[in-house]
């Protein structure tokens, strides 16, 4: 009797654990719904592969998908994540190793959803969280463009170095349910045409939040848009510290104008910054390359998002100095730096960027200033030409503590509060990264 009754319990509690099983796996391997579906493109307007060549500047899909001197979009860039490497895929036309294979729906899925065909999960070093919001205009220009604009390349593809069971894809699934979005951007209706092209663009297609926006314990974005005080608040990325783009007057946009941030995008300088780090690929394969419009409603975007006074702490204020020997790391600034960045701090703008009130010398986040002190910055490309100026690298010509001396100089010297660099840290990071080449890095799409 007692086994018949334990059969009985078992039988009702085996039940739901297989129709759980049975929901888990379906909605891991499940294909999202596309508005695609049923269509078919198999011929494509030249100026519908043109504007979606112009989507994937403004994606700037060439940046993780392409390697200098390789065929553009067959992928291969190598990408550190906390589980592992992984590595950019092929994305060329190529029907074996790339996308030539897939339907607008399978393409439609792939870029705004992150699923692969067959259901496979794709890793959210992919910014489908933010290409989500794509229109359906833009999905469908960018498959025309890849599909005719970008030269097949018979590339395999580079496995991921993420060990069993780190490397299973369907947790990916609960990830995404969790925190990715799911609808395309819905313009708000209190704001005009150009602050909402500008929020489409920042939240979108220009993916800004990827790494200017800080990350939770499960690697997500803490705001996917304006409505989170978190989103582009800045963020530590790779061996780098991408700042505040809100109004934060120290680390941020705050004291910078429209006009400002679009130099900025469109030249790669302004009185306040040279492009640098990350950003310098951004500028060199996207954002120079943007229109003057476009460029303007990021601006306005940008413009509205307010600071937060309590994070960014006292507004800098210039403060002048007298030279001084004596203090460390006073001497290496200046034999090593004044020279460009003026025994003043001030740089020469627009050309040498200041380092008075530079965002790298006032954020508590020292990474970008430790590692472009070490390995120097890739060249600027404006119009097909390298700048004649970059930031040299002097991992070799100095010691990490002479690197943590000057730094430390820089960050509490003309008003800068950014705090003492610790020659440890400098040390992490020496062996962490490599010098940025001399090479302009820009890539032509076709």
């Amino acid at each position: 009797m007692n086994n018949r009754r334990f059969a009985r319990t078992a039988g009702w509690l085996v039940l739901p654990c297989v129709v759980a099983a049975g929901l888990l796996a379906w909605y891991v391997t499940r294909e999202p719904a596309s508005p695609f579906e049923q269509q078919q493109a198999t011929s494509f307007d030249p100026a519908l592969v043109s504007r979606g060549e112009y989507v994937a500047r403004v994606s700037d899909c060439v940046a993780c998908h392409s390697l200098p001197g390789k065929t553009p979009f067959a992928g291969g860039l190598e990408m550190a994540t906390p589980l592992g490497a992984i590595h950019a895929t092929n994305v060329t036309p190529d029907r074996e190793h790339g996308i030539g294979a897939y339907s607008l729906a399978d393409f439609d899925r792939a870029v705004r959803h992150g699923v692969a065909p067959g259901g496979r999960r794709l890793y959210p070093a992919m910014p489908y969280p933010s290409y989500v919001k794509l229109s359906d205009d833009d999905i469908q220009a960018l498959y025309a463009f890849f599909m005719k604009g970008v030269q097949p390349a018979n590339q395999p593809n580079i496995p991921s170095d993420i060990p069993w069971p780190l490397n299973l894809r369907w947790p990916i699934a609960l990830w995404n349910g969790v925190f990715a979005p799911t609808a395309t951007y819905a313009a708000k209706p209190g704001q005009d045409a150009l602050w909402n092209r500008g929020a489409y663009i920042v939240q979108g297609p220009g993916h800004c939040g990827s790494c200017h926006t800080p990350r939770g314990l499960a690697f997500n974005e803490k705001a996917l848009d304006e409505s989170g005080a978190p989103f582009l608040a800045g963020a530590l990325l790779d061996g780098w510290y991408a700042p505040s783009l809100r109004q934060d007057h120290n680390t941020g946009l705050g004291r910078w104008s429209e006009e400002q941030i679009v130099q900025f995008l469109k030249t790669g300088r302004n009185q306040h910054a040279v492009v640098y780090g990350s950003m310098t690929e951004a500028f060199n394969n996207s954002t120079q390359f943007m229109q003057d419009d476009d460029l303007a409603a990021i601006a306005r975007y940008l413009k509205s998002l307010p600071g937060d006074p309590q994070r960014d702490g006292s507004p800098w204020q210039y403060q002048p100095v007298t030279a001084r020997s004596d203090v460390p790391g006073a001497h290496t600034y200046a034999t090593r730096c004044a020279s460009c960045h003026g025994l003043d701090g001030k740089g020469q703008p627009d050309w040498m960027p200041p380092l008075a009130g530079a965002t790298s010398a006032l954020a508590t986040e020292n990474a970008s200033a430790i590692n472009i002190t070490l390995n120097g910055s890739q060249r600027v490309v404006t119009a097909g030409m390298p700048d004649a100026y970059r930031m040299p690298a002097f991992r070799e010509q100095l010691s990490d503590q002479e690197i943590a001396d000057v730094l430390s100089y820089v960050r509490g010297t003309w008003g800068n509060h950014g705090g003492a660099v610790d020659a440890k840290v400098v040390g992490k990071l020496r062996g962490h990264t490599d010098p940025a080449s001399s090479s302009p890095i820009i890539l032509h799409m076709r």
